[in-house]
């Protein structure tokens, strides 16, 4: 699985109908409708925005696409088979689309909002799917040193320290790596 750290925009024209191209990463369902409310509002004037996007949840991965009121499956459909297509998760894509007065046909349609997702994937920069789990450490003073040196090599980051008696952490660390590190310091 793959997934993207950064938003990317794009536009293109088409007959001249204008195509924003959107990808904007996202942790949650809940987090996508909100990218995609926010872009309804910014586009108020726009003909059509059509959408996909894959999150992965505990459950597995949640996929939604919608045509925005354009020809079933001219729209939304293409822009989500180049998210699967990339194995892209935790992302949404939106394409934004301006008429310019010109009707492209079903196939005009389905190229045109499946090529302006295809350019927003390519101008993105794509990185594997690192699943991380949050982990909770109590330790002596003395451990400390050795800890955050072993936390870094697994590619671990302290989210919350307790000073008292002991140490006590809350750390974010991929999942894969969690293991070894509690296998170090007992919980």
């Amino acid at each position: 699985m793959n997934c993207v750290n950064s938003r990317v925009e794009i536009e293109d024209t088409i007959k001249k109908s204008r195509f924003v191209g959107v990808i904007i990463p996202c942790q949650t369902e809940s987090e996508a409708i909100q990218h995609l409310n926010q872009k309804y509002q910014q586009h108020a004037n726009a003909s059509h925005i059509a959408f996909a996007y894959r999150i992965k949840s505990t459950t597995g991965i949640i996929t939604r696409f919608h045509d925005a009121g354009e020809p079933s499956g001219t729209a939304g459909r293409p822009i989500f088979q180049y998210l699967e297509g990339h194995d892209l998760i935790n992302l949404i894509c939106l394409v934004i689309r301006y008429y310019g007065g010109i009707k492209l046909g079903a196939g005009g349609l389905t190229r045109a909002y499946g090529n302006t997702a295809k350019k927003t994937i390519e101008n993105s920069t794509i990185n594997k799917f690192v699943e991380y789990t949050q982990v909770k450490f109590k330790l002596h003073y003395n451990q400390m040193q050795n800890f955050e040196y072993q936390l870094a090599k697994l590619k671990g980051t302290i989210i919350k320290k307790e000073f008292s008696e002991n140490i006590n952490l809350l750390v974010k660390i991929p999942t894969i790596n969690s293991n070894t590190l509690t296998s170090l310091f007992t919980t």
